[in-house]
């Protein structure tokens, strides 16, 4: 890629040791350049974009200050470390960050040593931080120092809780540097936020104290033990006198902060004082979502991943979309108002995404409905529990793959009890660039197996519309609705709200030498695959829309099984124990032992790219589903 010649200094940092080298005051420059640079190539190359503008001084700060790739650096919420990857080897590939076979969306150990940890789900950093910690104390790396950075409204997800309980009372020398931008991908909420907001220690205090510390150690005055019972006493006379209780100094993590995270200089210089203390401890940084980029600064949700756009008038440039299928989520967000317009049990829960699965549509026509409840997956599906348990009807929507953390809750808060709960799956199976840890792979084979649920995914619009409607229908149970990211098939989506038969499919097609059975909006792929199969004269494909793979129609496979001797399964989600295998098991135990050719994702991880690249590579296009029917009516 170019050279750009704004990068004077940028272009001679090929690695940390490289950006070490520099003098101190050289620092604000870099940062100028690699934010400038994150500017420029985000603009023709979209990707998470407000959120690594936000932490270009800690980024370059803590390369300086630490002796990386040898002291480890834990990203909470991934799509924070652009600034990171740019400046650890990767600047010139980083034009192909999110591409087909090019670097990864979010930090992957697989790419480079400098990347420690996975991070493309929230609050998982001071966890894996503290167990890198402590794993080095055991192994005797008494120089190895481990850094986590959360943010991004990381810090309400319970795991992150967990880890600073653990930390508190584990030795360890962890450094939490906790970025507080008020923000996830919309405003955070919740008492954390509001506690962050007001919390403050003063500078003079901080270093003062560290001082004392250092001349107590000096004089042999300060054992471990005797530092904890002065920590203690310290932090509750500090109260007492500031008349403000510290969450973090009450769990003897000593807290510093909050400082300008965008100081570069005044970063490195707390940096290289509290970096060698013993103990755990808390650097509280405050930053803006998007600095340096205006149109960011001022709308940090439409800019977390705002697309291709002008960087010299910050305007996005948008697809012009008139006439075309609108978003599922979209057509989620407005049938839920209608549906809460209707019923006035139904209430809205969603972690973080109202934006993101267009439950903002209900909370801005009716406030009190719908909750944003933060980072905090399981906590939303136990609460929807709770709330149905006196007779509300919640619709839960969290995405597929960051379900996966409440899977618990499904099956003790929900499932065990019948609770009437709605969880609805955005972005279920290929998502694209985001890759691995956002595909919404799993949901299918890890729901089928748990008693009272069902389980249904609409084929276009109109489903999804009427499933949502069932669904709120009385004495359903748990019931799970789960649709893709992106675009659907139909303009005239808004049809009338009518029930379906819970567990019954539908043939969509006749024919007599192979059936098709599919499940959600793949279908549609499926249905382009039959038509050219039958056009070139191939064969004659019946089409059936399973809809439901809980409880299955066994009716409808009964049928199929008597009159085919060649059947093909197609799902967007694993083909290890989702729909096709639920066919198979099913026919099977029926004596019934047709040719079946499953169609899924693979037994491995899916890379990142655009969805209809990864749909070709795990065979689900229409070319792919078109070579399977062929395959297998020549069986």
């Amino acid at each position: 890629m170019e050279q750009h010649a704004s990068y004077e200094l940028l272009n001679q940092i090929d690695s940390p040791d490289d950006l070490r080298r520099l003098m101190p005051e050289q620092l604000p420059e870099v940062c100028a350049e690699l934010r400038q640079k994150i500017i420029d190539e985000l603009s023709k190359n979209p990707g998470h974009f407000g959120s690594s503008l936000g932490v270009v001084e800690l980024t370059v700060a803590l390369h300086y200050c630490f002796n990386t790739p040898y002291d480890r650096i834990v990203w909470d919420v991934g799509h924070q470390a652009y600034g990171h990857k740019i400046l650890t080897g990767r600047r010139d590939r980083f034009c192909t960050n999110r591409k087909l076979n090019g670097l990864c969306p979010f930090p992957s150990p697989e790419e480079s040593e400098y990347d420690t940890f996975t991070c493309g789900h929230a609050s998982n950093s001071i966890s894996a931080a503290l167990g890198m910690a402590v794993a080095a104390a055991y192994k005797g790396e008494s120089q190895r120092q481990v850094v986590a950075v959360i943010g991004d409204g990381a810090m309400s997800g319970g795991l992150a809780f967990e880890g600073l309980n653990n930390a508190s009372s584990t030795p360890n020398n962890l450094l939490i540097i906790l970025n507080d931008n008020n923000m996830a991908i919309d405003r955070s909420v919740g008492g954390m936020k509001q506690y962050l907001l007001h919390l403050q220690t003063s500078e003079g205090y901080n270093r003062l104290r560290y001082c004392l510390s250092q001349r107590l150690h000096q004089w042999g005055l300060l054992s471990d033990e005797r530092r904890k019972s002065i920590l203690r006493f310290n932090n509750s006379l500090k109260s007492v006198l500031v008349q403000q209780q510290n969450i973090f100094e009450g769990m003897n993590i000593r807290y510093f902060g909050p400082v300008d995270g965008h100081d570069v200089m005044a970063l490195t210089k707390v940096l290289h004082e509290i970096k060698g203390m013993k103990g755990p401890k808390l650097l509280h940084i405050h930053t803006t979502k998007g600095k340096g980029f205006r149109p960011a600064e001022e709308a940090a949700t439409l800019w977390h991943a705002p697309g291709i756009f002008d960087k010299e008038t910050g305007k996005r440039i948008v697809s012009d979309t008139t006439g075309m299928p609108p978003l599922f989520q979209d057509v989620f967000g407005q049938t839920l108002l209608e549906l809460a317009r209707q019923n006035d049990k139904i209430i809205g829960v969603t972690p973080a995404m109202p934006t993101g699965c267009s439950m903002n549509i209900l909370m801005n026509q009716l406030p009190g409905r719908a909750f944003d409840v933060g980072i905090a997956e399981g906590h939303a599906v136990t609460f929807s529990g709770g709330m149905a348990k006196e007779g509300m009807i919640p619709f839960c929507n969290i995405y597929s793959s960051f379900m996966q953390r409440a899977y618990d809750n499904v099956i003790h808060d929900v499932a065990i009890h019948r609770q009437h709960v709605v969880l609805c799956l955005d972005r279920a199976g290929l998502v694209g660039e985001d890759g691995p840890t956002h595909h919404g792979a799993f949901d299918l084979a890890y729901f089928r197996p748990i008693p009272h649920l069902t389980i249904a995914s609409p084929y276009d619009e109109h489903e999804l519309r009427r499933l949502m409607y069932t669904a709120q229908l009385p004495d359903q149970g748990p019931f799970v609705i789960r649709y893709p990211r992106g675009r659907g098939v139909l303009t005239d989506w808004q049809c009338p709200l009518e029930a379906v038969e819970v567990g019954k499919g539908r043939r969509l097609k006749e024919g007599s030498d192979l059936a098709v059975i599919t499940l959600g909006p793949i279908g549609n792929t499926a249905a382009q695959a039959i038509r050219r199969v039958e056009e070139e004269g191939k064969g004659s494909i019946a089409h059936y829309d399973l809809r439901f793979l809980k409880p299955l129609d066994t009716a409808l496979l009964d049928e199929v099984g008597r009159r085919f001797r060649r059947i093909v399964t197609v799902e967007d989600g694993v083909r290890l124990g989702g729909m096709g295998s639920a066919v198979l098991e099913y026919l099977s135990d029926q004596g019934c032992l047709p040719v079946i050719r499953r169609l899924g994702l693979p037994d491995r991880f899916v890379q990142h790219g655009p969805v209809g690249d990864l749909y070709a590579l795990c065979g689900i296009d229409a070319e792919g589903i078109y070579r399977a029917i062929i395959e297998t009516l020549n069986v």
